[in-house]
């Protein structure tokens, strides 16, 4: 099994990035699929997730109305669009698969907002 987290990077307050995550390993289409992020010194949070099958979608109310999750079942692969990004999105973004008590994570990648 494998995420691999892609297109992280720094960028300046107002800035965008689009994250992927490239799966193998797995039956893709059978997992809900999220984003998670971790700050120096913070606990890891949840920032987004999607289902399998209807494609709902799930966001922390800090990322409403500026990140897009997006899932390619073809490509196996789940997108984060993160636009209008501040500082406080500095963090090790992670991609995650679950299906009831498997899940499976990716090794981050980093994402640094200047101000």
């Amino acid at each position: 099994v494998q995420l691999v987290e892609s297109g992280g990077g720094l960028v300046q307050a107002g800035g965008s990035l689009r994250l992927s995550c490239v799966t193998s390993g797995f039956t893709f289409d059978d997992y809900a699929i999220g984003w998670f992020r971790q700050a120096p010194g913070k606990e890891r949070e949840g920032v987004s997730c999607i289902s399998t099958n209807d494609g709902r979608r799930y966001y922390t109310d800090s990322v409403k109305g500026r990140f897009t999750i997006s899932r390619d079942n073809a490509k196996k692969t789940v997108y984060l669009q993160m636009n209008s990004l501040k500082p406080e999105d500095t963090a090790v973004y992670y991609c995650n698969a679950r299906r009831f008590t498997t899940g499976y994570w990716g090794q981050g990648t980093q994402v640094t907002v200047s101000s």
